[in-house]
């Protein structure tokens, strides 16, 4: 009885050739699906890092974008005025943001003035961009409210580690790189990177076109824009020779090969059919 069962049970069992075979099978199923979890975690963490990278440039873009919507919005009295420059051959720029009222005596005001200005460090001598902010007007009521007004003047750095920061004013083809008065330009375009620098046949430091973000930013978004409606055609002037002929009106005869307009007797209402040749 004890040999039966025992040999039921080798019978049952799986031999050598099998239990190397379904090892194989599941390593290869286990070595696919490690491949395939590879690959979507290195596609995944690019794209972190792409929208990482931009990150830092489109946040400094937008608070660029918000201070000229507040105070050039605000009302009269602004002032802008934009320098660029070379510093140790990278591109630098400086903004300047002004709003000035009258006081009870008529005297002109400070109210607020903000300045972005990039500037090389020089302990690192990386360039780095800067804000301030100063005037009448607190910007935090709170930690404002306790500093001197020479402290509110202190340039604050916003990022470090520019290799590109230019703004120009769009007009026509070439845009301008200086603007200052009180009148005030229909954009701003601010132009930033962080990509590393290649040097120019003139000595100065550029980065490729397709690593650098550009924004232009409307100084005035509330003004009305200056155009004009096009008076509408008059309709007892005639057509003109290149405008197209009226559907109402009966198409001219076209000339035939001989020459002769392609005109059926009257009464009509196809062409008679040639005689028939003779037998």
């Amino acid at each position: 009885m004890n040999d039966m069962y025992d040999k039921k049970c080798i019978s049952c069992a799986f031999t050598l050739a099998e239990t190397l075979a379904a090892l194989t099978v599941g390593s290869m199923v286990l070595i696919v699906v490690l491949a395939f979890y590879n690959r979507a975690q290195t596609g995944a963490a690019s794209v972190i890092n792409k929208l990482e990278n931009n990150r830092l440039p489109r946040e400094v873009l937008q608070r660029i974008a918000e201070d000229l919507d507040r105070i050039v919005g605000s009302g009269q009295g602004t002032q802008i005025d934009i320098v660029n420059k070379f510093q140790e051959g990278y591109p630098v720029a400086k903004l300047e943001i002004l709003r000035v009222v009258n006081d009870a005596k008529d005297q002109p005001q400070t109210l607020e003035k903000i300045v972005w200005q990039s500037s090389i460090e020089p302990d690192s001598g990386l360039l780095a961009l800067y804000r301030s902010h100063s005037g009448i007007a607190l910007e935090d009521n709170l930690l404002d409210a306790q500093k001197e007004p020479w402290q509110r003047e202190l340039f604050v750095p916003i990022c470090t580690g520019l290799t590109f920061f230019r703004i120009e004013v769009p007009q026509g083809e070439t845009p301008l790189d200086k603007w200052s008065g009180e009148n005030l330009p229909a954009a701003v375009t601010v132009t930033l990177s962080f990509a590393q620098p290649y040097k120019t046949a003139d000595g100065t430091l550029d980065v490729p076109e397709e690593d650098k973000l550009v924004r232009t930013i409307a100084i005035d978004r509330t003004r009305k824009p200056a155009f004009t409606i096009p008076p509408p055609p008059d309709a007892n002037q005639p057509p003109e020779d290149n405008q197209p002929a009226d559907a109402n009106q009966p198409a001219q005869s076209q000339p035939s090969r001989m020459g002769q307009p392609n005109q059926q007797p009257q009464g009509q209402l196809y062409a008679q059919p040639p005689p028939p040749p003779p037998r």
